[in-house]
């Protein structure tokens, strides 16, 4: 190995004239993991998609093990043992798991036919080095999503990876599941595999990385050992300036309104066994759980994604029928969903049409839009919501995950709700834009309204919530006043059910 696992220098790109990378140097050395780090749009994705050849190089050059490289694509990254996991799955639901570890370069018995059962005990053996135990004739989509992650990961190592990109790995994942995957990764650093960390994560970051770059504005800030930096320098490195916000708990005035939202013993499929709880006006309650508790089921059923089988939903001490998102948007009960990229957004459709979508029928007369009256309502929250922007006839999936997760926002914020039922809102967002998010919360809430509150990030729960309600197995197991709480660490132990 005569040079670092890859050493990018001068990297530059555009986008319909805009500068996205200007002059990026980025190196990784062998058996290390390099956490790169920056707000949204500071061009990390777009440096590691030329990296993994998605995105042709136009300025700078790249060298793997000292050797310089093209790539014209994904493939030629594959074949120089780069591979990219994404933060949105790429497996094929209804193959197995082997089906998909071997996608494209399938086993082939004596008579040419595929061999399912060669590449289920190729799999097998690859899970044994990995020190996972994942049965791979099962369905991807009986999954959980640790185990989705972790056969991704499979099937870059199945083509022989010698550097895996993550990108955001863990936004999807509880505490439990996070602690097995860094496990692996450091399994796997300890053979020679070279990993890059993308993440928000400040946390995680400090938690497993080596070094630590970070990009702002598509430019170098710096690169340094991870011991040699701070949580608080990386932020400021981040949002160019000394940030003295944070995630600490306000008391607030008004959260303790008459009851606004009941919920008595709802059940729904095979998840939601009889759940009760009360949300009353100006209150902020967070739900916290493991992974399968019940949590998302429960923000789905509320909105009438799921159908509820028992219980009964009461809004202003009035039972509602809500068994379509229609009735629920109707009762002013609106929901940020858990991926907004599936659930949240049409990506090839516009800022503009996406936030008007769930208007369209209150902004018509005789089947016609009234466009004026929506680009007041579009503007409004754009400048509200400080999404940055080119314009509102931009497609959605060319602004930064942050701006798009503004755009959901947007979209729900304007159906104008008094209950809103946020999912994961920061998940895969940068550190200002959490500061953001967690502002309008609060200032939602102090306006009369009420917000369930679903996070698996610990410090934002503390933040921002009145109340935590912990769910187990479909039910809330307990509920715990924020002042009762005195540290992250104390929610942790009642989230994992340490007494």
């Amino acid at each position: 190995m005569s040079g670092p696992a890859v050493l990018m220098r001068g990297i530059g790109k555009s986008f319909d004239g805009v500068r996205v990378l200007d002059q990026v140097d980025f190196e990784v050395r062998h058996g290390e993991i390099h956490a790169l780090v920056g707000g949204n749009g500071a061009g990390k994705s777009t440096l590691m998609k030329i990296l993994e050849g998605v995105y042709p190089l136009e300025e700078g050059s790249i060298e793997i093990e000292g050797s310089p490289v093209r790539f014209r694509s994904s493939h030629d990254a594959r074949l120089a043992g780069i591979a990219m996991i994404f933060q949105e799955f790429s497996l094929v639901s209804t193959l197995s798991v082997a089906q998909n570890v071997y996608l494209t370069r399938e086993s082939s018995d004596r008579l040419g036919l595929i061999d399912d059962r060669e590449m289920e005990r190729r799999t097998r053996a690859l899970f044994e080095t990995m020190e996972v135990d994942i049965d791979p004739g099962r369905a991807v989509d009986d999954l959980p999503t640790a185990e989705r992650q972790l056969t991704e990961i499979a099937k870059a190592l199945s083509q022989d990876a010698r550097v895996l990109i993550m990108d955001e790995p863990t936004s999807s994942l509880g505490r439990s599941e996070t602690v097995l995957l860094f496990a692996l990764m450091e399994r796997l650093k300890a053979k020679g595999i070279s990993i890059v960390y993308i993440s928000h994560r400040m946390e995680e970051v400090f938690e497993v990385a080596d070094r630590i770059t970070v990009l702002r504005d598509g430019r170098n800030v710096w690169t340094e050992a991870i011991d040699d930096v701070t949580p608080k320098g990386v932020i400021n490195a981040i949002v160019g300036r000394e940030d003295e916000r944070g995630f600490e708990w306000r008391p607030r005035e008004g959260g303790g309104g008459e009851i606004l939202l009941e919920i008595r013993g709802l059940s729904s499929g095979p998840r939601l066994r009889g759940v009760d709880l009360e949300l009353r006006k100006g209150e902020i309650i967070g739900l916290a759980g493991l992974m399968g508790s019940g949590r998302s089921e429960l923000a789905r059923a509320i909105f009438g994604i799921d159908r509820i089988d028992a219980g009964e939903i009461v809004l202003n001490g009035r039972p509602v029928t809500v068994g379509s998102p229609q009735d629920a948007i109707d009762s002013r009960i609106a929901l940020i969903p858990e991926d907004r990229h599936e659930q949240g957004l049409v990506m090839d459709h516009s800022v503009r049409e996406n936030a008007l979508l769930p208007l369209l029928a209150r902004l018509s007369r005789l089947g016609i839009v009234n466009d004026a009256r929506g680009d007041r309502v579009v503007d409004a929250y754009v400048d509200s919501l400080a999404i940055k922007t080119r314009g509102t006839d931009l497609p959605v999936r060319l602004l930064s995950g942050g701006n798009q997760q503004k755009v959901v926002i947007a979209k729900w914020l304007a159906t104008e709700p008094m209950i809103l039922i946020m999912d994961e809102p920061t998940a895969g967002v940068d550190i200002g834009t959490k500061y953001e998010i967690v502002e309008r919360i609060r200032d939602f809430a102090a306006a009369g309204n009420a917000v369930i509150f679903i996070s698996s990030e610990l410090p934002e729960l503390l933040a921002v919530s009145d109340r935590v309600l912990v769910m187990r197995d479909g039910r809330v197991e307990r509920t715990i006043p924020r002042l009762e709480i005195g540290s992250e660490e104390d929610l942790h132990h009642a989230v994992q059910g340490v007494h």
